[in-house]
């Protein structure tokens, strides 16, 4: 009996003689239709602050102790650059002397950050905005969500 495989999304059977993931890129191939039927997104707004709560000790599970406090900025830079699309992602001394503060091994379990998109002042920078990274300073993280912040 010949072996026929199923797509998961669209049953899809693919005969014994095409390999399976042939099969999936003729689906994928039918259905690129559907992001030219979905409106165009509204243009993201310039200018925009947001509060997060990052849980940093998931980030640097299961490091070596000497990279725990280098990891858990990179993950700060990199939430920041999918939370704001911006590669360029600047981090404040205050920030990074609070993840430092207690040695390279214990960074803390999480951080509220404010990020900030802010336009470049530098005429001949690659990217147009900036995100700056601080530090928010909360007595507990229970119940915090993300907060738009005005630009005050």
């Amino acid at each position: 009996s010949a072996k026929h495989t199923t797509s998961k999304h669209h049953l899809l059977v693919c005969p014994p003689t095409i390999t399976p993931s042939f099969c999936f890129l003729e689906e994928l191939q039918s259905n690129s239709k559907m992001a030219k039927d979905r409106p165009d997104r509204a243009p993201k707004p310039d200018l925009v602050s947001r509060d997060y709560t990052i849980h940093l000790s998931k980030l640097v599970h299961k490091t070596t102790f000497k990279k725990k406090a280098p990891r858990a900025i990179k993950a700060i830079r990199q939430f920041a650059q999918r939370a704001m699309g911006t590669k360029d992602v600047r981090i404040d001394t205050k920030l990074n002397k609070h993840i430092w503060a207690t040695g390279v091994r214990k960074t803390p379990t999480r951080v509220r950050v404010r990020l900030s998109r802010k336009r470049n002042e530098d005429e001949e920078a690659d990217e147009k905005l900036y995100t700056l990274a601080q530090l928010v300073e909360v007595s507990s993280f229970k119940g915090l969500q993300t907060e738009n912040v005005d630009a005050a």
